[in-house]
């Protein structure tokens, strides 16, 4: 599979950029920079992740990044809980984003489900 072929990549990069935006709000606006900066880190990592994996060497390899790209989506949601409940984002700010995770997190995890079971 390509990166061009690939749903959860184009919507992983879109997240990315949406997360990138978000942080330069989160670090100019509201002056919160070590949140912002694991939020930066872990929402970006997750299209980094798995543009690795599509141009991984084997299936095993591709596994293990989506597995980690996984992780990090599970971070990156709970880094937006985490400022929300902490009242410095509010939650109708984030609601869409909020969707988004949820929706990479259910395709990781589809996705790695299926790669397993044919390996």
């Amino acid at each position: 599979m390509r990166k061009n072929d690939s749903i959860v990549y184009k919507k992983a990069f879109k997240f990315s950029v949406r997360i990138v935006k978000l942080y330069r709000y989160l670090r100019d606006e509201k002056k919160e920079y070590t949140l912002a900066k694991q939020l930066l880190r872990s929402g970006t990592s997750i299209g980094a992740n798995i543009r690795e994996g599509l141009e991984g060497q084997s299936k095993k390899d591709f596994i293990a990044k989506l597995s980690i790209s996984l992780k990090e989506a599970a971070e990156t949601e709970y880094w937006l809980e985490l400022l929300i409940a902490s009242d410095i984002l509010d939650r109708q700010k984030v609601t869409l984003m909020l969707e988004d995770i949820s929706e990479l997190i259910k395709m990781l995890t589809s996705i790695l489900k299926t790669s397993k079971r044919n390996t």
